[in-house]
């Protein structure tokens, strides 16, 4: 026992209990360890708050919910000393309501509910002051809560002058009075003047925009901003009404939100729950805007209104939400797995998965090593669908295994097999896919791969949630691949989960339309059908056979781009019916012919149109701003496609802010630059013809100063390659004539939200040079999807899926200049 504490007397109550009693000399916390045969004792140690009396009175306060809780449950704490005069205050990083006050002689019990994981400062006070040890932390845990968000931009955009504006290496920093300069983002007005996509002044006085290009300042820069109280962004001027307190299950739930007097500045909604929630923003004025929501589940859920990244007056806001529950159930596989073997040169390696609904004899596989070289694998078939690749890497580094069905990847192909060294790690390495996430049948076993072997070891979560309970199965194979199976009674969709180390992987959760068993669905037959060979703008034709089969044939199509379009059905006898469709470009198409809504045998089935000129397994990605970057700063990666032909190379960039992408074409590649504005991770995300590169999505760790969105931006980039070879003349460059561009199309003029819309580009007398494409929303965001297809040469066909409404920009270029028209408003509504 040291000096000068406390020597506590243990007495035994013979009946298998004891008391301990000590006498404290000085106030404060005291924390007693309780050992038996040496061993700690479960719940120690014990912390004690010891307070000095005064004359004869004194306030103190004691209890479990004082240090630790469970999200969701109640925690509770006990006040002595006082029946009344007691002030109590629970701050912390979510909503924690007193539910319960009891007072009994003297002694209050408090009950609180905190609503999400995190710590909590408890504050009491009595009489005005602080009893000692207020505040108190709390630190409540709990399970992830599920949230849905969005961002709008209100009133956050300032225009600061200029005459058709180019965006490109420009870079704007603010200064607000008596501050440091940040760095702040760009964007360009519909009428073509450039503008700062999100001002939200907290301060009056002179702001001062610096604005560079190619590292020279602007005419006009910098430009200046006088702020006065009514451009000041004021959260707590935000005035809101309607269902902020009750809510029911499966409606929506609308919420009225004025910022008149509110001053400049964006809104970022989101709402916490044990479930998730749908929710949508529609503008009713310029001030005035109706926010709906719908939870899928009744429960306590907490909804978060912001306005110039504040909480507005009352916000977060503790819903009560009742009705009836949807009745989806859910069930979660854990499985533990083991960290992958260190393959070393030339040792013999192999992989085994499972692919349904493949012939063998269509299988193919290659591996690409890392100083570009590719080399055929062996390919074994296994029973029940089941292969095993097998190769032999000559060297270290990160080798490219890519795995072909009738000349196409399957799902999660190409992927990353690290020689030599531990894989990277981290849940993002982790890719998974299969027929399993493609479509679904009630009864039947349905499967699908997830490959961990670069991911690093870790714990590996599978969930299916739905209209009836899933029956999963894990097994894990060897060296990386592990195979999944789910079986349901009912049909609907479901959603497929993969966490590995309690976070989602990349792409997930997916959502499974399950089809009813098949049942007569498996006399059909298909004749006729073509898998390559096709052109575009040519009918393709086939002919399906109901052998005896009574119900409803119904088909459709999944184009390159990734929208649907019906199928011509014509019958031509009782049995025997025509299917004809119209491919309007290149690429991949996906042919689905469904028999009273339960998929035919073999169904989707892949069709290639023009020729697949282009190898994604042979496209990589190097730079360091695909590991690390600094606020304000350019961050720059290279895109290498040497040999692996010409296509539509896209980059993404998802992280806690929007950045602007550029490119420039170099001797090997693309090289592409990034500048962030908040620190974080940084998801940056390579496809080439619409399938992603091996090892992206690759993250990016961002330092520096700056405020992080509540919500994942995501911006991106389109661009047409030219073919590069290997040894080429570097000095070779194309020229274009931008003029000889003809853009045609109603999408040119107007889309709809959550649509896709489409215009077309004539290039053919416009020489060769670099195609660029890009759009972005009234509030800079680019838009949720854009993408374009060669449909024959010097003709493209470009589609895009814009969410928000108001005037867009699109911005079209051939080579380095704008294309007649460029840059087109688009009126989105």
């Amino acid at each position: 026992m040291a000096p000068g504490l406390p020597a506590p007397e243990i007495q035994t109550n013979k009946d298998g209990s004891v008391t301990i009693q000590y006498v404290p000399t000085q106030s404060g916390v005291h924390e007693l360890n309780l050992t038996y045969n040496e061993q700690p004792v479960s719940g120690t140690p014990l912390h004690v708050i010891v307070d000095s009396a005064d004359k004869g009175s004194y306030v103190t306060a004691y209890g479990a919910g004082l240090s630790s809780g469970n999200s969701g449950k109640e925690c509770e704490f006990f006040v002595a000393g006082a029946a009344k005069d007691i002030d109590i205050k629970i701050e912390g990083s979510g909503k924690a309501d007193i539910v319960k006050r009891e007072d009994k002689g003297g002694l209050q019990r408090i009950v609180y509910v905190p609503v999400s994981a995190g710590e909590y400062d408890i504050h009491i006070k009595f009489k005005g002051k602080k009893i000692h040890g207020s505040p108190f932390s709390a630190k409540i845990s709990g399970e992830g809560r599920k949230r849905s968000q969005l961002s709008f931009p209100a009133t956050s955009s300032y225009t600061l002058g200029g005459n058709n504006i180019d965006l490109t290496n420009m870079v704007g920093v603010l200064k607000a009075p008596g501050g440091t300069p940040e760095p702040c983002l760009l964007k360009k007005t519909p009428d073509g003047k450039l503008a700062i996509a999100s001002f939200q002044p907290k301060k009056k006085g002179s702001y001062s925009v610096e604005v560079t290009q190619d590292g020279r300042p602007i005419t006009g820069s910098p430009f200046a901003i006088n702020v006065g109280e009514s451009e000041l962004c004021h959260a707590t001027k935000v005035k809101v009404n309607g269902s902020i307190k009750d809510a029911t299950a499966n409606k929506w739930n609308e919420v009225h939100i004025n910022i008149g007097d509110a001053g400049f500045g964006a809104m970022g909604v989101s709402i916490e729950g044990a479930h998730r929630s749908d929710l949508e923003m529609k503008t009713t004025s310029t001030t005035d805007f109706s926010l709906q929501y719908k939870p899928h589940e009744p429960g306590i859920y907490l909804l978060n209104i912001k306005f110039g990244d504040d909480h507005i007056t009352g916000s977060p806001f503790m819903v009560s939400v009742g009705g009836e529950p949807s009745g989806r159930s859910r069930e979660t596989v854990v499985k533990n797995l083991q960290p992958a073997e260190l393959v070393k040169p030339n040792q013999k390696c192999s992989l085994q998965m499972k692919i349904p609904g493949t012939d063998p004899l269509d299988m193919e596989a290659t591996m690409t090593t890392p100083g570009g070289v590719s080399d055929a694998c062996e390919i074994r078939d296994l029973p029940g669908h089941s292969y095993e690749v097998k190769f032999t890497p000559p060297e270290e580094g990160i080798h490219t295994i890519s795995l072909k069905y009738k000349g196409i990847h399957i799902s999660g192909s190409p992927f990353q097999y690290t020689v030599g060294r531990a894989p990277a790690g981290g849940n993002h390495k982790v890719e998974f896919g299969g027929a399993g996430i493609d479509k679904g049948e009630v009864g039947t076993k349905n499967y699908f791969n997830i490959y961990t072997r670069e991911a690093g070891p870790g714990s590996l979560s599978v969930a299916i949630e739905g209209p009836s309970k899933a029956a999963i199965e894990v097994a894990e194979n060897p060296n990386g691949y592990t195979m999944v199976s789910y079986q349901v009674s009912k049909e609907g969709e479901y959603g497929v989960h993969v966490k590995y180390n309690d976070e989602h992987v990349p792409h997930s959760p997916v959502f499974v339309h399950v089809s009813p068993a098949s049942g007569d669905a498996q006399l059909v037959t298909i004749h006729g059908l073509r898998d390559r060979g096709l052109e575009a703008d040519r009918p393709a034709t086939f002919n399906v056979n109901l052998n005896g089969a009574i119900g409803a044939l119904k088909g459709f199509v999944k184009t390159p781009t990734g929208t649907e379009e019906d199928i011509f059905i014509q019958e031509l006898d009782q049995d025997m019916h025509s299917m004809r469709f119209l491919p309007k470009e290149n690429g991949v198409y996906y042919v689905y012919i469904k028999f009273n809504e339960a998929h035919i045998p073999g169904s989707p089935f892949p069709m290639l149109v023009g020729k697949l000129g282009a190898d994604p397994a042979l496209v990589f990605a190097k730079g360091d701003g695909l590991e690390k970057g600094e606020v304000g700063k350019a961050s720059r990666l290279t895109v290498i496609t040497t040999n692996a032909g010409s296509g539509t190379l896209a980059v993404h960039v998802q992280g806690p802010s929007k950045v602007a992408v550029v490119c420039a074409e170099v001797d090997d590649g693309y090289e592409f630059t990034y500048t962030p504005m908040a620190p974080g991770d940084y998801m940056i995300i390579v496809k080439y013809c619409n399938i992603t590169i091996a090892g992206s999505p690759f993250k990016a760790v961002v330092t520096g100063k700056g405020k992080a969105s509540d919500i994942t931006e995501t911006s991106g980039l389109f661009v047409e390659t030219v073919e590069k070879k290997q040894g080429a003349s570097k000095s070779k460059r194309f020229l274009g004539d931008a003029s000889k561009v003809v853009a045609q199309g109603n999408g040119l003029k107007k889309g709809f939200p959550g649509r896709p819309a489409a215009f077309t580009l004539d290039c053919k007398d416009a020489g060769q040079a670099l195609l660029t494409v890009g759009m972005i929303s009234p509030n800079g965001h680019p838009v949720t999807e854009l993408s374009y297809k060669k449909v024959k040469i010097g003709s493209y066909n470009v589609t895009y899926k814009a969410e928000e409404k108001g005037d867009h920009v699109l911005t079209i270029r051939w080579g380095t200049d704008d294309i007649p028209g460029s840059p087109f408003a688009v009126s989105v509504g």
